[in-house]
């Protein structure tokens, strides 16, 4: 057993002094939030680093998609991966949008693009794709799907900030890409998120919407809400910013290293990175085929025994989950690729927080439950 729990996500921390002088800084000035310097030097240097024009930061990643689908005046449906965390769909749902739930490819794990256009109808405004594990949708291929049917455009970027697709980092593709900068995340101010894009007209009302729909002091020209970060949770991005090569390179150690210890368990498929695109290796992925003699249910409560604590992501889709599985729509949705894959899908833990002794324990278990098992 290892002698402290490993969890999935636990947060990277730059370095504290760099974090405390940001903080007696906002002190200094008694600044605390609705866009201090913090907030704005941190949205300058995500645009530098993304190579985007506009970044505009959130209290969170689920409202960054709220108000990116309200800035778009989406409505009726929009179509989207049911293999994603709760709260993409939830954002749509949240607006009286409907999430049309799409399969995924096998390979990639992202929305299907061959599989959209049948899903398309005259209520349709928007494709909303999700790059998944650090990997990115298949940009181009959606990109002519949504012009043929003149219909909008954007991503989930929660999982690929630092990551690119054919040379272009994400946050550039679609409409408008909504990212999540919560703890558990490769990249993170404590709680916050942001949305990029490179038209002028949809951030002007991206920044509306998230401060109410003011243009300027006691001036309010549209509908808005609350939806803007604070100086301390851009305190954290900033020194976390600072520290993210590091992060980098930590994340893709460890990712080696399991793919090393684990190349001869039959069983355990590592996930693979396409070459030359940057990546944030922030996700270890495995997937169990039926070579392992462990269902990935079994092996979760077998590594819980041993204090790793592994994860599914994301299981059982969000189409089987509430409020959507109980709608007679969605309970007649077949997504088997998105079924197969969110029943075999395995995440370990990584990150700053775990060592190269801790991965050799953690795969002497995986391969222990795969001997111990076939012996018996």
């Amino acid at each position: 057993m290892l002698k402290k729990p490993l969890h999935v996500g636990t947060p990277n921390i730059g370095n504290r002094e760099t974090f405390f002088k940001h903080v007696n800084d906002m002190f200094d000035k008694k600044w605390l939030t609705n866009g201090g310097d913090l907030v704005q030097n941190l949205e300058r240097k995500l645009e530098k680093f993304l190579n985007v024009k506009h970044a505009i930061t959130t209290c969170n990643g689920t409202r960054a998609l709220e108000i990116a689908a309200k800035a778009m005046d989406l409505q009726g449906e929009v179509i989207m991966p049911s293999f994603t965390f709760i709260a993409t769909a939830h954002a749509l749902e949240w607006l009286g949008i409907t999430p049309v739930f799409c399969d995924i490819d096998p390979e990639s794990f992202c929305i299907d693009p061959s599989k959209i256009e049948d899903l398309i109808t005259p209520k349709t405004s928007a494709i909303l794709g999700v790059h998944l594990y650090g990997r990115a949708c298949p940009t181009e291929a959606l990109q002519r799907i949504a012009e043929k049917h003149k219909i909008k455009l954007y991503y989930d970027a929660a999982h690929a900030f630092g990551c690119s697709r054919n040379g272009n980092m994400i946050g550039n593709f679609g409409e408008c890409e909504a990212f999540s900068f919560h703890a558990t995340k490769f990249f993170n101010t404590f709680e916050g998120g942001a949305i990029t894009t490179n038209d002028d007209t949809l951030a002007n009302k991206i920044r509306l919407l998230v401060n109410y729909g003011f243009e300027d002091t006691d001036k309010v020209i549209s509908l808005g809400t609350n939806g803007k970060m604070n100086e301390i949770c851009a305190a954290m991005g900033l020194t976390n910013l600072e520290a993210i090569n590091s992060v980098v390179q930590t994340n893709k150690f460890n990712h080696i290293l399991y793919g090393e210890l684990l190349k001869d368990v039959q069983g355990l498929e590592l996930i693979s990175f396409e070459e030359g695109e940057r990546n944030n290796w922030q996700y270890l992925i495995l997937t169990l085929t039926s070579e392992y003699p462990l269902s990935r249910d079994e092996l979760i409560k077998e590594l819980e025994k041993q204090n790793v604590l592994a994860r599914r992501y994301f299981w059982p889709g969000c189409h089987r989950m509430e409020p959507y599985k109980s709608r007679k729509t969605y309970s007649q949705t077949q997504l088997y690729v998105t079924e197969t894959i969110s029943s075999r899908i395995l995440i370990l833990p990584t990150g700053s927080a775990v060592t190269a002794n801790d991965i050799h324990q953690i795969t002497d278990l995986l391969k222990s439950y795969s001997t111990d098992t076939l012996n018996r």
